[in-house]
């Protein structure tokens, strides 16, 4: 099936109990390889839109949500008084008057749903389970366990600003036992999607693509007075759940970087049941960021949390093997900064307190709450895990460094130095805000002198062979220490993914595996086979935009060769991070 039958113009995403459909207003230009509703003046612009080649800005007929069965009951209507439903009925009156001024303006191709949800990054329904399915080739004998992949799956049509970070949490999961597989995808059921599920409406601000601008204010506002009058519970999280997935303490957490995890169950038969909210039994009081790290030799999880208004604007805090919290440690930041991601050694947590921040006085002036700080100088904080009260940190300037994402670290104690393995990106708030700039992701090797305090920073790759490498992982049975090796994204054409690479670390020697042809994937999961550091396979959804079929292929680290497909019966969009749960991890399921 080519592109042109795949898709017609008069489709629409169905999205559950909305009355309106969201279709692009541009006439589409055509050509031999791609469908695209918006001229890009300059096809090297970079920025976190869908509008590179094989792009399709239309939404592909889905079935209906309510129309396929659930992992929950049916949502049970808001119980209101008739004050509270005239009250409701004029705060919708408010919101859509907002929405109708705000569609009058063109939105920035970072917000503007019509982009960020174009193609295989439209949202898709929810897949109960199916058994037996399709293998090209043979599952090796030693993966069993089931792979699962997060992303950002929008429940309810956009109607007005939305980034591809906004949508709420939907998991993917492909259970592989004595070869064979079977396939689910389910929401997570946080707070915010049951309560607008029952409402029938999107209620809650979206944090990056609404909550810009003077109109975010008053969104803000109104939010927070529907809370007051009882309509909406802002006490239990407003999160998404839908960036990070980690195993810990026999608990599948699904998590964001703005709320409290979620716990998630694998179900036998290799479905998905949200369990509930997780605050590992009243110890965390506060969100937590989606990249937490597991040490593979204490069993320990390291955690940071972040807050955007008030001091302190940055916490650390660890877990031992069994879920006991510690005290929280605070790390002193002058202001609210994004810490998306940070990276731990045998000895310590390395923290990023890098240029792009939080700054809500520019909503109104009619900008964005996260914004490039050019007067502020990259650097990393070297805090040793057990310091109790983070007096102990070293900050060590990285100047022009910005690090979305840290792939490993570890020490060098004959030098005194930490290294980190990072992708630097500019513009740093490229993902954010709209540039003329095009977007490089780096592979880094930054070097943390902690006897004079200073800093190296090297490309890995060779400038012949540099690409965009963002998303994976190092051996996870490695973290923290000394890895030869990363598997990495290819982000091209950004932010579409062609391949992954097999990079050395030392030597910026890559080998690529590229999934060719019309076919784009996501974040590569390296599953290790033995102790050996390149023993095991790389497991990867994988969709193909002309068939538009998904698919999860599974490679060998080794050879780079293609070992087995496994042919998905729904379509997986394009998302974020993922983890496997081994059978015996399973069986141990709390």
């Amino acid at each position: 099936m080519d592109a042109a039958s795949a898709y017609t113009y008069s489709s629409t995403t169905t999205f559950i109990n909305h009355k309106h459909t969201l279709t692009p207003s541009l006439t589409p230009q055509l050509d031999s390889s791609s469908i695209s509703y918006r001229k890009n003046p300059n096809p090297k612009r970079a920025h976190f839109a869908i509008n590179q080649t094989h792009s399709i800005l239309l939404y592909p007929k889905q079935t209906p949500i309510n129309s396929l069965s659930s992992s929950c009951s049916q949502p049970a209507q808001p119980k209101w008084n008739l004050l509270q439903k005239m009250v409701a009925v004029v705060f919708d009156a408010v919101q859509n008057s907002i929405t109708s001024l705000e569609n009058k303006k063109q939105l920035p191709k970072t917000v503007d749903p019509n982009v960020q949800l174009a193609g295989n990054f439209s949202p898709v329904p929810e897949q109960p389970v199916t058994h037996s399915l399709p293998v090209i080739g043979k599952i090796p004998d030693h993966i069993q366990g089931v792979y699962l992949r997060n992303g950002a799956n929008p429940l309810f049509e956009p109607t007005s600003g939305h980034h591809f970070f906004d949508g709420d949490g939907m998991i993917y999961a492909v259970k592989l036992e004595n070869g064979s597989a079977s396939y689910a995808s389910r929401f997570t059921e946080t707070q915010r999607l049951v309560q607008e599920r029952a409402i029938g409406k999107p209620v809650f601000p979206k944090a990056i693509g609404e909550l810009h601008g003077r109109w975010g204010i008053v969104k803000l506002i109104l939010f927070y007075a529907r809370g007051l009058c009882g309509l909406v519970d802002c006490s239990q999280g407003i999160g998404v759940a839908n960036a990070g997935l980690v195993y810990f303490n026999n608990r599948l957490l699904a998590m964001s970087e703005d709320d409290l995890p979620y716990h998630v169950r694998v179900t036998e038969d290799g479905d998905l049941k949200t369990v509930g909210r997780y605050d590992f039994n009243d110890q965390l009081q506060g969100t937590m960021i989606a990249h937490p790290k597991l040490d593979p030799v204490s069993g320990e999880m390291f955690g940071l949390s972040y807050d955007v208004v008030k001091k302190p604007y940055l916490k650390y805090f660890r877990f031992s093997p069994n879920g006991k919290k510690s005290d929280d440690v605070i790390i002193n930041l002058e202001k609210p900064t994004m810490v998306h991601d940070f990276a731990i050694t045998e000895n310590f947590v390395v923290v990023p307190d890098h240029q792009v921040v939080f700054k809500l006085s520019e909503m109104v002036t009619g900008g964005s709450p996260v914004v490039y700080d050019n007067e502020k100088v990259s650097r990393f904080g070297v805090l040793n895990k057990y310091d109790p009260d983070g007096s102990g940190i070293k900050w060590v300037e990285v100047p022009g460094c910005f690090c979305f994402h840290l792939w490993n670290a570890w020490e060098v104690p004959e030098s005194d130095e930490v290294v980190v393995i990072g992708s630097c990106m500019t513009p740093a708030d490229a993902i954010f805000n709209e540039s003329n700039q095009e977007l490089k992701s780096v592979l880094s090797e930054i070097r943390l002198n902690l006897k004079t305090g200073k800093s190296t920073r090297r490309a890995i790759l060779s400038p012949e062979n540099d690409v965009n490498l963002e998303a994976g992982m190092v051996n996870k049975n490695l973290l923290g220490r000394k890895t030869k090796y990363a598997y990495l994204a290819v982000a091209e054409p950004w932010p579409k993914v062609s391949g992954f690479a097999k990079v050395d670390l030392f030597t910026g020697e890559i080998s690529k595996f590229m999934y060719g042809g019309s076919k784009y994937g996501g974040e590569p999961l390296f599953f290790p086979g033995s102790n050996d550091e390149e023993d095991g396979h790389i497991l990867a959804f994988v969709h193909d935009e002309n068939a538009w079929k998904s698919e999860l292929q599974i490679v060998n680290e080794k050879t780079l060769e293609l070992e087995a497909t496994v042919k998905l019966p729904a379509r997986v969009p394009y998302g974020f991070h993922g983890t496997f749960i081994t059978a015996d991890e399973l069986a141990k399921q709390a």
